[in-house]
């Protein structure tokens, strides 16, 4: 992946496009830092369909995604039915 300092990138956009499109993801940096990457728009789009599954595969799926963390209950009890009315 090739490095392109924020300048080079602002006053060759063209070139630097084109180098993504041929030659894959390029990096720009600004200061020497890694700021961020350009990538084709084909491979942009299986990372965000990998990284935020449809409905249909996360009801499919064997495992869970995530675990959901309920509160726990409280002391009280709860009303019987007689006491509602």
């Amino acid at each position: 992946m090739r490095s392109w300092p924020v300048q080079d990138a602002k006053a060759r956009f063209s070139e630097l496009l084109e180098t993504c499109l041929t030659e894959g993801p390029q990096l720009v940096t600004r200061r020497g830092a890694d700021t961020a990457v350009l990538v084709p728009i084909g491979q942009w789009q299986r990372l965000q369909h990998a990284a935020r599954p449809s409905l249909k595969d996360l009801l499919l799926a064997d495992t869970a995604r995530g675990d959901l963390l309920l509160p726990a209950r409280g002391d009280r009890q709860r009303r019987g039915p007689a006491e509602l009315l």
